[in-house]
């Protein structure tokens, strides 16, 4: 078949022509299209090539996308696309994508000899009068042939007989037919019928042929035919119609009279068209007996015979235009979809193609195209009948997601017809969106001494994105917390956001930290939001009242000296108290538990000062031992004891008990050597100062001060994380007293007055009189310190009138001394300066000491504070 392949190449619009034979088997090679038309063989598959048509109908002819060559798809048969048209030709579109091209093929079917002669009947009858001349003329059903020009009928043959002959005769159409032609008069007597067989032949290669019998009886003479009234009828048929509508009469008159006389009506030849009209064979009526459409068939012309009742006939032709309507609404075909599209296309992007085709005519086949305001899309008109659906704006999946597109096409017909089509668009996800927290900060409040583990809180945020760019995962960000990292504390679960604790935290350390949680998507890249957490630890009263003073430990020799000639209210001592904890669990209550004889002394509850309830009496035990117990306000609530020893005594000689304090025999050689460095260092100050005390009293003789101290209590002694709280009965840090003695008594009254500061003093002070707040009141003062070769700081203050004395820290690094060397402190220190301050501290036990105070007046007062 390829040998009968013609490539004909149009030079406008980009066409191209093949005339090919029909009945080409499938596969076969019409043509290289790519060639013909000049196009990348390479692009073929990329741009989308295909074959379409242009009313949706039959594709006869596909593109071999890796050659290009156009190859035959489905049967193509020229007699059933064509009939009897002399020119017969397939079109067909090639479409290309990116850009869109179109490109139109005809495909021009040549006709082979497929189809042999047919005739109409099986049998021919024919009724010839005895009396008919010779020459007369007898008309024959014409052969049909499917097939056109050389292929369809060209020639008849008789078969030999002795009676008639054959003449064969065209037709304006180009056919032919045949006559019988009498070449010998008939005689009925002799022989009343005759049988011949007419064959016709068509011009193909390999020539086909069709027969038919003919039956000729002979009869007597009818020399009438039937007469049409016209040789050509027209009509005109509005597609549609409906069915037995009719068309139009024929008619035909036939002058002889009875059965030579009466007319029947009938189609001349074999064709479709007897299925779409009828004919009254006794009327002449043609009505319409099938679907008129104008798109598949504009116009029909048929032949029409009438012939009388012995068999003379004649011929007419109708000729039926069929008028268009508006039966046909467009169609809107979808080419192409970009289906999903991403979100971050650009605006004026072709997501698809649309073909719209009207097949009716003229205006009713003009079509309008549009689509709906709603939705950020156009179409563009491109080539001929076709759209691109392009995008006007940005997309945001995260408020449309998906698109429901409507396409409405409307032709110019009366009524326009319309119709329309709905295209689903879905927007694809880009990870365009960080997560973001339900809140701008977070707050967790847990308690002290919280389990490992214990959740804290939970953080939540929303990422819009879809499936893997919307998952958010949480994780703490690097930092620390009192200089551990913060990963040390707490922990995130990185799907919840629960946030829980790693440790057990404590109040006393710190009371709240921040750390910052990211939320971070699994999009590429990712994406990622911060939040700050803070939490807040509250205090949980796990702190028992720790007791300052007097000392709890038993290693410590606590003991007040309480004067006989004290009064109700005096103040005897102080319990000194502090609570790790904050808040009403550090509120401090001080309660006396028992006590020696319960009715002499009280204690502030919320001040922890030891007072005398009553005069002091003769009947009173010296030795008085108060067991205080100091509570805080928690709940459950907490609580310390302390003993406090006072000795209702005026001097050191009514006291008995010191000789039997005991105290360690490893420090006996120790104390050996320090005896005798300080008795060296004493012998040397010894004359110097008597020398200028005896010069001092000569000149100037004043009332002396027999006591005066204070007792401070060092910042350096208080804990590292303890609170001072202000009026919850907590001793400040700094607790100053003055002490003062009547002269020239022994048994003076012992007065207590106020502390030099009724409000807190800074942690690293000490309430200090120097030497020359008291110029002005006792003249001429002299003050200087000597630290010993123990470490010792040996304050010494003279004239021997007012002397304000404090507390002041010594370092000093060595074991605690015994009672005993620190007497002999003290007995050494006596005769240096008639009023010494002399203070010890030992860091290791972290308790402050006030040895002794001793005077020179020979009542010896001794007082532990």
């Amino acid at each position: 078949f390829l040998a009968f392949v013609f490539l004909v190449l149009l030079p406008v619009n980009g066409d191209v022509s093949y005339s090919i034979p029909e009945e080409m088997k499938r596969g076969s090679v019409i043509g290289n299209i790519a060639k013909d038309l000049g196009l990348d063989l390479g692009r073929l598959s990329a741009r989308k090539a295909r074959i379409d048509t242009e009313d949706n109908s039959v594709k006869y002819c596909s593109v071999n996308l890796n050659t290009g060559e156009l190859i035959v798809q489905e049967r193509i048969d020229r007699e059933g696309l064509c009939a009897k048209k002399a020119s017969c030709v397939v079109k067909q579109e090639l479409v290309l994508e990116n850009p869109l091209e179109l490109h139109r093929i005809n495909i021009r079917v040549q006709d082979i000899n497929d189809n042999s002669p047919q005739f109409k009947e099986e049998s021919l009858k024919i009724e010839i009068q005895e009396s008919a001349d010779k020459g007369a003329s007898f008309l024959l059903d014409e052969a049909h042939d499917g097939d056109i020009g050389e292929n369809a009928v060209q020639s008849y043959s008789l078969q030999q007989n002795d009676h008639f002959k054959l003449n064969v005769k065209s037709k304006g159409s180009g056919r032919k037919y045949g006559e019988l032609v009498l070449d010998k008069e008939l005689d009925r007597e002799d022989k009343k019928e005759v049988e011949l067989l007419l064959t016709a032949f068509d011009g193909g290669s390999p020539q086909r042929s069709g027969t038919v019998v003919i039956h000729v009886t002979v009869l007597d003479a009818n020399d009438n035919v039937p007469v049409f009234t016209e040789t050509v009828y027209k009509a005109s048929l509005p597609e549609n119609s409906p069915l037995d509508t009719v068309v139009l009469t024929v008619s035909a008159t036939d002058a002889d009279e009875g059965v030579n006389g009466e007319v029947t009506y009938g189609f001349d030849h074999v064709s479709d068209e007897n299925q779409v009209f009828s004919l009254n064979p006794k009327t002449g009526e043609v009505k319409v007996a099938g679907a008129i459409d104008y798109e598949k068939e504009s116009s029909y012309e048929m032949q029409i015979s009438a012939k009388d009742g012995l068999g003379l006939a004649s011929y007419a032709s109708v000729v039926i235009e069929i008028i268009d309507i508006n039966d046909n609404a467009p169609v809107i075909s979808l080419k192409s979809l970009t289906n999903p599209i991403p979100e971050n296309v650009s605006p004026g992007t072709e997501v698809g193609i649309i073909n719209v085709q009207d097949r009716d005519s003229e205006n009713n086949r003009q079509v309008r195209c549009s689509i709906q305001q709603n939705v950020p899309f156009k179409l563009v008109p491109s080539i001929k009948n076709y759209y691109s659906l392009v995008s006007t704006g940005q997309l945001d999946r995260e408020v449309v997601s998906d698109y429901n597109i409507t396409i409405s096409a409307t032709d110019e017909g009366s009524p326009p017809l319309s119709s329309s089509k709905s295209v689903q668009l879905s927007v694809a996800d880009i990870n365009d969106n960080p997560p973001v927290f339900e809140e701008q900060s977070y707050s967790a409040y847990v308690s002290e001494n919280n389990k490992p583990g214990s959740t804290l809180c939970s953080v939540s945020a929303r990422d819009p994105d879809w499936r893997q760019n919307g998952t958010v995962i949480y994780s703490l960000l690097s930092g620390e917390v009192n200089g551990a990292p913060v990963s040390s504390y707490v922990s995130v679960n990185g799907d919840t956001g629960v946030i829980h604790a790693v440790r057990s935290f404590d109040y006393e350390q710190f009371r709240s930290f921040k750390v910052q949680v990211m939320a971070r998507d699994n999009g590429s890249p990712p994406l990622s939001s911060n939040v700050t957490v803070s939490v807040f630890i509250s205090d949980v009263n796990d702190n028992s009242p720790q007791i300052l003073y007097p000392a709890p430990e038993g290693n410590s020799f606590m003991t007040e000296l309480v004067p006989k000639a004290a009064h109700g209210g005096s103040l005897v001592s102080k319990v000194i108290a502090v609570d790790a904890d904050s808040g009403q669990n550090a509120w401090l209550s001080y309660h006396i538990v028992k006590s020696t004889d319960p009715g002499l002394f009280s204690i502030g509850v919320h001040s922890g000062e030891i007072r005398t309830q009553r005069d002091i009496s003769e009947s009173d035990s010296m030795k008085q031992n108060l067991i205080v117990s100091v509570r805080d306000n928690g709940q459950p609530s907490l609580s310390a004891t302390c003993s406090m020893y006072l000795l209702i005594s005026d001097n050191l000689a009514e006291v008995p008990e010191l000789k039997d304090i005991s105290y360690d025999e490893k420090n006996s050689k120790l104390t050996s050597y320090l005896i005798i460095a300080l008795v060296s260092v004493s012998t040397f100050f010894l004359t110097f100062i008597i020398i200028i005390l005896g010069v001092r009293f000569c000149r100037r003789r004043k009332p002396r001060l027999l006591f005066d101290g204070a007792v401070a209590i060092p910042s350096a002694y208080l804990p590292p994380n303890y609170a001072d709280v202000d009026g919850t009965g907590t001793l400040r840090s700094t607790y100053n007293y003055d002490a003062y003695l009547t002269t020239g008594s022994r048994t003076s009254d012992f007065k207590f007055v106020t502390s030099y500061n009724d409000n807190t003093l800074p942690a690293d002070q000490t309430l200090r009189k120097s030497p020359s707040d008291f110029v002005d009141a006792f003249g001429d003062l002299h003050f200087f310190q000597i630290r010993s070769p123990l470490g010792q700081l040996l304050s010494f203050n003279y004239p021997f009138y007012k002397t304000s004395l404090s507390v002041t820290t010594a370092s000093l690094c060595l074991p605690v001394f015994s009672v005993e060397l620190q007497i002999v402190f003290v007995t050494l220190s006596m005769v240096l300066n008639p009023v010494v301050s002399l203070v010890i501290y030992c860091e290791e036990q972290v308790t402050p000491r006030l040895l002794l105070l001793f005077y020179k007046d020979l009542s010896n007062f001794l007082d532990y504070s």
